[in-house]
């Protein structure tokens, strides 16, 4: 198998010229067995957990749409609320990575039994569709008719419908060609086949239309497909498929990602970098391109996660990434590697093997329980906050899903090959690396990043010459990094930008020894704005503050409790590190007998704190934590003292008085509130989004404990001549004109509620809507509290 995916046939390789300017090609899964690290760890936690979960449960939605009587109760929360089926097919994607890298038997037949299940849903719906979409055939014929209603997060009054079939199609796609499920394969085609049939007599306009709401990578499994069948109409299915509103920007070079949803574009881009793959057209790849690097260089935090709230913050200010406890969202990360090596295999840049390495070191490997198990969402970047997982039978949110496949597959890029002729190492991971066509074993031992070192032992069936090239990571400097081979000294035979290349006739026994030396580095947010965290190497460094009013630490099934929701503890309590030193990093000291433990006592300011240690931070669970600090020099400590006071307190004391809360024009927000309106448009206005209507807009708030006094509503001061009337559970609580503010960009209008919804028989569930009066407009509105 050739990069990833089967050898065309001849009516595509005309178009392939793009896929064909460089040879490098990576292992597959099956090829790359983890030994004892941290990453087999979470491997094997990541399988314990997949296992735990009943197929008969995630099978349900799919029997139930097809007709079949199902054999189980189908699971709660994402999984019955809309969202039904779309676990499923992560399910396939995650059984076929861990086969393929564990090849344990009770995960194959977990797979076998999966695709045989869904086949017979195929099979008895008839016409190749398989989804677990709620009434989705209904739905699905609305849109063949062209009778389609589509928002962010909906279409046709359904909760992401395309979004949850790519999870189908992308898992029967893994089913084939990593899991080697034979019968996935034509199950696979059927389904594309039916999106073929389904938008045949749709225009480019109305699919467009379509695209608006969140569809995953359908572009890249279509371009998938085409590759694999060597058939070009799918092809054409993966360019229709691709999202103009966000392609045509890119190809001009133009970052406009400010507010929007984050993980709802990333997909897309990775669909045109793999069209741009399979048709040979290398503008798309360059789109793809220039999306990764302004996502990368100014809108990623030092763990390699981006987002805040699911959206992109505004690049030249991450204030709203210190503040917010819904930080870097495990999904966009998921996805960034996955484009990150589509990336680097086109280009063979080893800029995306840097990143990879960050991302998997610092947010993935830490968005899993180590020893319980649990899946991270969020991972705030707020001083002393913390992070929730989720339980195998409770919670089933995207990053679950895509949370189960993390794991299976720390084995995807840490070699790499162009031809038969070099043999390429990535990433500093103990493995071992069965290349079967060259008759070579490589095996990997290290403890990196615990020692600074890698050694390659290789075996083979004959004395081979070739080139063996070890990447050289950007963290270490220009000449820093030596080799041995047999325990003698050598000068790479060339070094290629990224790689130190050594080619010789190897025989079965050499012994390849790789110095790398690590630095402890300052890296600040990319607003440059005064606050920094620690980097050793690739490894992001963070402390354990303290461990308590740890809320929901293991999350429920209750649709929002992937936010860790305990008390903000107050940013201005927070260590606070005192510098001198151009280089902050000058203060970071080593801990003596503790390997990658480091004290920065000499720079916190704060006996609280002073003796808390610096440890990698996939190490710390279950505690608040510290990865990003506020830095001053001993001139300006008391006002920033008071700067950061002033900034974090009012929003401390708004969350203390918050019930409930929803950001109008925000997807999962949106969603988790049971949005509905009629004639509403949203849009982001300085960096805040928006809702308004020509009709109405609707939300269900929660109020549990009924102590909600006030409605508040956060409005634009360029708003005037806007007529609407505020609803609750269907009464109106108050005709509002918004007239326009000329003191300010955005404020705050609060509204008394009833004495009626106080009461023990009140509703703990309020609707609130905004109903446009005649020829007017309801909004905007962007942002929407219950107060104590």
């Amino acid at each position: 198998m050739k990069r990833r995916f089967l050898l065309l046939s001849t009516c595509l390789l005309p178009l392939l010229t793009h896929a064909q300017t460089t040879a490098l090609q990576s292992f597959p899964v099956s090829a790359v067995h983890l030994l004892d690290s941290p990453f087999q760890q979470a491997q094997q936690t990541d399988k314990a957990y997949m296992l735990a979960l009943s197929a008969d449960r995630l099978l349900a939605p799919y029997q139930t749409e097809a007709g079949i009587q199902p054999k189980a109760e189908r699971y709660g929360n994402w999984e019955n609320t809309g969202l039904d089926g779309h676990m499923g097919g992560h399910y396939l994607s995650a059984l076929a990575l861990m086969y393929a890298a564990t090849g344990d038997a009770q995960v194959q037949q977990r797979l076998t039994y999966m695709v045989d299940e869904l086949d017979r849903c195929q099979q008895q719906n008839g016409n190749g569709y398989l989804g677990g979409v709620p009434g989705g055939k209904a739905m699905w014929a609305q849109v063949k008719a062209g009778n389609i209603k589509a928002n962010s997060f909906g279409l046709n009054d359904k909760w992401v419908p395309l979004y949850n079939l790519h999870k189908t199609i992308a898992g029967l796609r893994d089913a084939y060609l990593i899991g080697g499920n034979a019968k996935a394969k034509g199950m696979l085609i059927k389904l594309t086949d039916w999106f073929v049939d389904l938008t045949a007599g749709l225009t480019d306009a109305q699919i467009q239309d379509m695209l608006r709401s969140e569809h995953g990578g359908l572009n890249e499994v279509f371009a998938d497909v085409a590759s694999l069948t060597g058939d070009a109409k799918y092809l054409k299915l993966a360019q229709r498929f691709s999202h103009r509103v966000v392609l045509e920007p890119l190809l001009a070079g133009k970052d406009v990602l400010n507010g929007m949803h984050a993980n709802t574009q990333i997909p897309k881009v990775i669909g045109f970098e793999r069209v741009a793959e399979v048709g040979g057209d290398p503008v798309w790849g360059n789109a793809a391109a220039f999306f990764w690097k302004t996502v990368v260089d100014n809108r990623t935090v030092s763990i390699g996660g981006n987002s805040v709230s699911e959206h992109f913050n505004p690049a030249d200010n991450f204030t709203s990434m210190l503040e917010s406890t819904e930080g870097p969202e495990t999904c966009n990360t998921y996805n960034m590697l996955k484009l990150s090596k589509e990336l680097y295999l086109a280009s063979g840049d080893t800029k995306y093997l840097d990143f990879y390495e960050r991302a998997t070191y610092n947010h993935i490997l830490s968005s899993q329980h180590p020893s319980e198990g649990g899946f991270v969402y969020f991972t705030p970047m707020r001083p002393r906050h913390y992070r929730v997982y989720s339980q195998p039978q409770e919670g089933f949110w995207c990053c679950v899903g895509s949370g189960l496949e993390n794991h299976g597959k720390y084995g995807e890029l840490v070699y790499a090959h162009r031809d038969q002729k070099e043999l390429l190492v990535n990433l500093f991971l103990p493995s071992r690396l069965t290349w079967a066509e060259q008759g070579l074993t490589l095996t990997q031992q290290t403890k990196f990043p615990f020692e600074e070192q890698s050694q390659l032992q290789l075996q083979l069936k004959k004395p081979r010459t070739f080139a063996l090239s070890i990447r050289q990571p950007s963290w270490v400097p220009a000449g820093q990094l030596t080799l041995k081979v047999n325990g003698k000294p050598v000068t790479p035979t060339t070094t290629e930008p990224g790689y130190a290349t050594l080619t010789r006739k190897w025989r079965s026994g050499d012994v390849v020894t790789v110095a790398l030396p690590m630095h402890t580095t300052a890296e600040y947010m990319p607003d440059h704005s005064p606050w920094v965290s620690f980097v050793h190497g690739p490894v992001v460094l963070a402390a354990v503050t303290d461990t308590t009013d740890l809320a929901g630490l293991h999350a429920d099934s209750k649709r929002m409790a992937h936010v860790p929701s305990g008390p903000l503890y107050p940013v201005e309590e927070a260590p606070l590190l005192v510098s001198t030193s151009q280089n902050v990093a000058d203060g970071i000291k080593p801990v003596a007998g503790k390997p990658l433990t480091f004290s920065a006592a000499g720079l916190i300011n704060s006996e609280q704190y002073r003796n808390v240690q610096l440890v990698p931070f996939y190490q710390i669970q279950d505690a608040r934590y510290m990865v990003y600090w506020p830095v001053t020099t001993p001139e300006g400590l008391a006002a920033r003292k008071e700067e950061i006071r002033r900034r974090d307190a009012e929003k401390r004391a708004l969350e203390a008085r918050t019930v409930d809360q929803v950001t109008p024009g925000e997807q999962q927000p949106e969603s988790d509130h049971n949005f509905q309106s009629d004639r509403s448009e949203t849009g982001v206005y300085r960096n805040r989004h928006w809702r308004h209507a020509a009709g109405w807009f609707s939300y269900q708030l929660r109020n549990p404990k009924r102590e909600a006094r006030a409605l508040r509503v956060t409005y634009s001061g360029g708003d005037r001549n806007r007529q609407f009337t505020i609803l609750i559970n269907g009464t109106p609580l108050a005709k509002v004109e918004l007239k326009g503010n000329q003191k300010s960009d955005f404020y705050d209008q609060e509204y008394a509620l009833p004495e009626a919804l106080r009461g023990t028989n009140a509703s703990t569930t309020l609707t609130v809507k905004f109903e446009a009066a005649p020829g007017s407009t309801a909004g905007g509105v962007y942002d929407v509290r219950l107060l104590r």
